[in-house]
């Protein structure tokens, strides 16, 4: 590119390479998700409850399963939020659960997000015969209905946390891998990566270096997208006892409060704080994910404006 300065000589101003510009827009996006009102707020809601889950063992020290005689109570200075029928403290329940419900949501969103990228990709950039047998693969799992699928693999596998997040991941990543394909099939016909394809780079890196750099938004929306999906997924899993209910976790106090007559007897206080913990956690993910529909399109940033 040449430029005139007022001299009138003529001087060569070189312009950004493609992984400079999607540099770039990743830090952009960075700035403004910060300087969002529903980012910020999605994302400390979200690091309340990954401190509270991280520091679980220090403000309920012990097994939060141990079967004690007091038998359920109401929220009370010795139990806060009290106690279920087995005697067991709630908040102790809550805050160890909050451990695995959040692992689990964001294992199963880190893995199936990845599944899904690598299969777009490759979908896209290759094309023709990869294309099409991976959109046939793609499109079997999209046919297979998601919650009879979820529970006879969850039945006939067995019973653990990884076998839900492996249940999860398979049942959670083709709806992402054909959104994907679409977007890095749009980016994929751009003249830089055929200049960088002209140049040499090799597929993996025009794949990861050119295309993934500018497809950053869509990608963390797919993220958010399928930790809101592990997260809640493994309640309903674990709520239909096809869990590991040794395991402490959101879907296991759930599981235990509707075994044990919770919502017959009125002893709210056994099952709300769960659920409640479920929901607010999908909030805030969903506060991030509008955050960044609201950044990268331009209608709702408009409507925003007008408003």
């Amino acid at each position: 590119m040449t430029a005139v300065d007022t001299t009138g000589t003529t001087s060569t101003v070189a312009a950004p390479a493609p992984g400079v510009r999607g540099q770039t827009r990743r830090h952009g996006l960075a700035r403004q998700l910060l300087s969002s009102r529903k980012a910020l707020s999605g994302l400390c809601l979200l690091a309340v409850f990954a401190l509270l889950a991280l520091l679980a063992p220090v403000l309920a020290p012990g097994d939060p399963s141990l079967i004690n005689s007091s038998g359920s109570q109401g929220p009370s200075g010795a139990h806060w939020l009290g106690s279920t029928t087995k005697g067991q403290d709630v908040l102790a329940l809550t805050l160890w659960g909050a451990r695995s419900s959040m692992l689990v949501g964001f294992t199963v969103g880190i893995v199936a997000t990845g599944v899904a990228l690598f299969v777009g990709l490759a979908a896209a950039y290759f094309g023709r015969l990869m294309d099409d047998a991976l959109t046939l693969v793609t499109n079997i799992f999209l046919l297979l209905p998601g919650l009879p699928l979820l529970v006879i693999l969850a039945a006939f596998l067995p019973p653990g946390t990884a076998t839900v997040v492996l249940v999860l991941v398979i049942t959670g990543w083709a709806g992402s891998a054909r959104v994907l394909r679409a977007q890095a099939r749009s980016i994929r016909g751009k003249d830089f990566v055929a200049a960088a394809a002209v140049t040499g780079e090799r597929p993996l890196g025009i794949m990861f270096r050119e295309i993934l750099p500018n497809m950053a938004s869509v990608v963390m929306t797919t993220l958010l997208g399928c930790v809101v999906f592990g997260i809640t997924s493994q309640a309903a899993l674990e709520f239909l006892g096809l869990g590991d209910t040794s395991v402490v976790s959101w879907g296991t106090n759930l599981y235990w409060a509707s075994s044990d007559g919770a919502l017959m007897t009125g002893a709210w206080w056994i099952f709300v704080p769960s659920g409640l913990c479920i929901a607010l956690v999908a909030f805030a993910l969903a506060l991030v994910n509008y955050a960044v529909d609201e950044i990268t399109n331009p209608r709702l940033r408009s409507a925003q404006r007008k408003g």
